[in-house]
């Protein structure tokens, strides 16, 4: 028999090219099951082979549980801890107590059972060995052969028994594939599932397109030219941000090709997408005019506070400066990461007449002075309280007009707002009332929602919105209690 083990062993790992591992432990699991059912399940057993001579032995085992563990099914699986510290002082809970036992024949296990196991062990470590492969590989671009259209969704074949799947939204446009064609896409992710690896794979993605320029431009893959940022409305059109390592180089012109050759190679992988080629810029508002094109910006406003940019085109081009839908602005922004409002250079004017009104209003109001002094801070960038109570009075003084008593009466004023107004948001939030839902929270106490109202926490929504470590900030209680006290009021939002 040990010669028959050896046998089915080699066989099996020449033919499914699988370790012979494997193949053991394969057969070793249907020796054991088939013992468990000669004896009715009323026990669990173990078999081991001896890898060089085929020989094997079974033990009958008891898996090790604590005393009071009720045992409804498989009794004779079990030993309790007390029992088991009999015949093994240095017993743990969770492991085995073993002794040997008659040993069931290789040949007369049920044939059936031996295969099932035996092929389920190989499919395992067939499907494992894919999913390694194919785990090296996302972030390509592969091929497969189309299979089969399933409600919209392609489904590859990617040769060695191996599918892929491009769901119906990965997809470009309305392109539509017939079984037997070759189609390429991006390997996303690869997961195990009980049927076999999973490949997802897509053709929307910005890194589909990415990857297509790196194949038809080589300077990309010689990284002499850097792909910087991309941006696609799938299947019309698409941007992407290039500069080049070596000055001498020209971005745009090597991703074009002669006569246009390497961009149109990518418009027609994807089913004729319209591609802009941006030139990248470390200044972002250089960036996001290229990045505006064909539009011409006359002129750009930055809110880095708030990380926006306010851009203004002529009239006759602000059809063009949006784009169908919005597509020209939309790309833009995620192209450069910031949002962007365009406008006409009428409507620029008037937003910015508006606002510089606004805070020559709060200054005229904070600081007690005219409307004409007022203006000259707005012009001279000044946008807020803060600014004018904190920046170095050095920078202050060289404003025309400015001496060293003005400026030290002008942050002074500044201050003292600065303070009545934090006074006033004090006495507002001591004043605040919890709001109901707060109130009514499990585990939430009058006292702790009135401290939570003084510092702005007013709803249960407030708080479902804090993290745990603001919240020790406002009222002393256990940190395992206060984020059970959280998740309690963020309950409503998974109802």
């Amino acid at each position: 028999m040990s010669k028959e083990v050896l046998a089915v062993v080699e066989i099996m790992a020449n033919e499914k090219g699988v370790d012979e591992e494997i193949i053991f432990d394969a057969i070793e699991t249907a020796l054991a099951t088939a013992t468990r059912r000669s004896h009715d399940d009323e026990l669990d057993a173990r078999v081991v082979i001896d890898r060089h001579t085929g020989d094997y032995e079974t033990f009958r085992r008891w898996e090790v549980i604590e005393d009071d563990t009720a045992i409804e099914d498989n009794v004779g699986w079990y030993i309790r801890e007390m029992d088991a510290v009999d015949i093994d002082p240095n017993i743990e809970v969770g492991q085995y107590i073993e002794e040997p036992m008659e040993s069931i024949d290789f040949g007369r296990i049920g044939a059936q059972t031996a295969k099932q196991v035996i092929i389920q062990k190989v499919r395992e470590a067939e499907r494992k060995k894919v999913v390694e492969i194919y785990e090296k590989r996302v972030g390509e671009i592969l091929t497969g052969q189309v299979k089969r259209v399933d409600r919209g969704d392609v489904i590859l074949d990617m040769g060695d028994n191996v599918d892929a799947i491009i769901p119906r939204n990965q997809l470009v446009g309305r392109e539509t594939f017939r079984i037997g064609d070759r189609v390429r896409a991006y390997l996303q992710n690869v997961e195990f599932r009980p049927r076999g690896p999973q490949l997802f794979m897509s053709r929307s993605c910005n890194e589909m397109l990415i990857e297509l320029f790196k194949i038809e431009v080589p300077e990309i893959s010689d990284d002499l030219i850097d792909i910087m940022s991309a941006a696609r409305d799938v299947g019309f059109r698409s941007k992407i941000a290039v500069r080049a390592n070596d000055p001498r180089l020209d971005p745009i012109g090597a991703c074009v090709g002669m006569r246009g050759g390497r961009v149109q190679a990518v418009t027609n992988e994807l089913s004729g997408e319209r591609i802009d080629i941006i030139l990248w810029d470390v200044n972002d508002a250089q960036f996001v005019i290229n990045a505006m094109a064909p539009a011409e910006v006359t002129q750009i406003m930055v809110d880095e506070d708030k990380h926006t940019m306010d851009l203004a085109v002529e009239d006759e081009q602000l059809s063009q400066a949006i784009g169908k839908n919005g597509q020209n602005i939309r790309l833009a922004s995620e192209l450069t990461g910031w949002e962007l409002n365009v406008m006409t250079q009428s409507e620029m004017a008037e937003k910015h007449e508006t606002e510089s009104q606004d805070q020559i209003n709060v200054f005229t109001n904070a600081l007690d002075i005219d409307e004409d002094f007022a203006s000259v801070l707005v012009a001279e960038g000044f946008t807020t309280i803060e600014e004018v109570a904190y920046v170095p009075a050095a920078e202050m003084l060289e404003i025309d007009g400015f001496d060293e008593d003005l400026v030290t009466e002008l942050k002074q004023r500044a201050k003292d707002a600065l303070l009545t107004q934090a006074i006033a948001e004090e006495e507002k939030a001591a004043m605040a009332e919890p709001a109901e839902d707060l109130l009514a929270l499990e585990g939430m106490t009058p006292e702790m929602a009135k401290q939570l109202a003084k510092n702005g926490v007013i709803t249960q929504e407030d708080l479902a919105e804090l993290g745990t470590d603001e919240l020790l900030e406002y009222v002393e209680m256990d940190e395992a209690a206060a984020g059970e006290l959280i998740l309690k009021a963020r309950a409503p939002w998974f109802e």
